[in-house]
């Protein structure tokens, strides 16, 4: 896993040295408030680094598990862009353990019952990481991402546009762009490292990847997943338009679902009261961030833009309010 960008103008070292501080508007005045830290990357002394990925710092803590840091930080392109967001770590962790454990009669998951606490001696750095860290299980990953679609938006939509079909599967002609789908597309990835970009890949290329066997559990695993938050998400007033999955085998190669599950971060949410098909919906996930990078000069390749002050503060209420509306968590 590759490293981040660490000397960043827009971030102030404070009393601990793993937080860093956005600058936020308040009252239209773009000013500094220490009141908005955001934790941008971590050092944990006791425990040695394996790496930093997009949004995760990981850390071992002994044979068996791992220690994952889930970051302020904000990816987009497969770029790690250089602004955190404050409060987006806590989310993105607070709404994986809602999933799995809404999902644990489906499949297993990485999750092991310790906290830092349990791993870390230092008091302070476990009060400052508690609500955005997971000790889980160590794993071998699967060297794909188990993509899964209920609409025609982002890359679908492109592919749909240019052939009339969504990785190689065919659809109706005439769709429109954000028009649900006939039905629930498994569409898997293979996995980049940080800073280059994800690879759209045939069922069969994931097959000859992982086995046919193990690609069908993955595939239907990931619809049936998909397929029960989806409904939970809609009486909440949110579709779940796409997701992505990520799985894991542990030693004895039963199959674990990993990573994260459902966030902001890896699924795309409309508020159902604004959705409407022919026009990209608005949403309570990164897609903000996404189309603010649109309108700039930017290749998608890193290094990734500043964001603007006002785009840091509407991405972190999205993802507060994704978080309030489908678990009532505050």
């Amino acid at each position: 896993m590759g490293g981040v960008k660490k000397d960043n103008p827009n971030l102030s070292q404070q009393a601990f040295p793993f937080l860093r501080l956005a600058c936020f508007p308040w009252n239209g005045d773009h000013r500094c408030m220490a009141v908005n830290d955001a934790l941008f990357e971590t050092s944990i002394p006791e425990l040695p680094m394996i790496g930093r990925g997009k949004v995760r710092d990981i850390y071992s803590v002994d044979d068996n598990n791992l220690l994952i840091v889930t970051t302020d930080r904000l990816s987009a392109y497969d770029v790690v862009l250089p602004d955190p967001v404050p409060g987006k770590g806590e989310v993105l962790t607070r709404l994986s353990l809602f999933w799995f454990r809404m999902m644990d009669d489906i499949i297993d998951n990485q999750l092991t019952g310790l906290t830092i606490d349990d791993v870390v001696k230092d008091n302070g750095l476990c009060e400052q990481l508690r609500d955005q860290s997971l000790v889980v299980r160590r794993l071998k990953p699967l060297p794909i991402e188990a993509i899964v679609r209920g609409y025609l938006i982002g890359s679908g939509w492109r592919d749909y546009r240019e052939s009339g079909q969504v990785c190689g599967i065919d659809l109706p002609t005439n769709m429109q762009q954000a028009e649900k789908l006939p039905h629930t597309l498994f569409t898997p990835a293979s996995k980049a490292a940080v800073g280059n970009h994800d690879e759209n890949i045939s069922f069969e290329h994931s097959a000859d990847l992982i086995g046919e066997n193990l690609a069908s559990r993955v595939r239907d695993i990931s619809i049936e997943i998909y397929e029960r938050a989806a409904a939970y998400a809609l009486q909440r007033g949110i579709i779940i338009a796409d997701t992505k999955f990520e799985f894991g085998l542990d030693d004895e190669g039963r199959l674990i679902i990993i990573d994260e599950i459902l966030t902001p971060d890896s699924a795309r949410f409309w508020p159902v009261d604004e959705y409407q098909k022919g026009t990209s919906p608005p949403s309570f996930d990164k897609q903000f961030v996404r189309d603010y990078l649109d309108t700039l000069d930017w290749d998608k390749t890193a290094p990734g833009p500043a964001l603007p002050a006002s785009v840091l503060a509407e991405t972190s209420q999205k993802y507060q309010e994704a978080l309030t509306r489908l678990t009532d968590q505050q």
